[in-house]
């Protein structure tokens, strides 16, 4: 069992930042952490993924905006989200997975958080 604990949503105005974390408990044995994030009325979609021993990965919406980082000392996941847009707006989930499989695919991961609100206003 994996237990993932989200923090840092917020509202924040268009073009500012915030900085995501996910605090990981449990099984440490990891193929993939990664964000996702849901907007009302859409299916949950990819963000960004650290993958062990890899790259880290991006959908190419954030690319360049995001950056995804972990510190294994804290066992915690960083979403660092620059130049927000209103399009941004959602509920950001934090996501394990313990096999391999399609990184951006949500039913590659196994084990997911509770969601944190991100609203970006114009």
């Amino acid at each position: 069992q994996v237990q993932l604990v989200e923090s840092g949503g917020g509202l924040v105005q268009a073009g500012g930042s915030l900085r995501l974390s996910c605090a990981a408990s449990g099984r440490t044995l990891r193929t993939y952490m990664g964000w996702f994030r849901q907007a009302p009325g859409k299916d949950r979609e990819f963000v960004a993924a650290v993958i062990s021993g890899g790259s880290p990965n991006y959908a190419e919406s954030v690319k360049g905006r995001f950056t995804i980082s972990s510190d294994n000392a804290e066992n915690t996941v960083y979403l660092q989200m620059n130049s927000l847009k209103p399009d941004d707006t959602a509920i950001y989930y934090c996501a394990a997975a313990v096999k391999w499989g399609v990184v951006r695919y949500p039913v590659t991961y196994d084990f997911w958080g509770q969601g944190t609100q991100v609203t970006v206003s114009s």
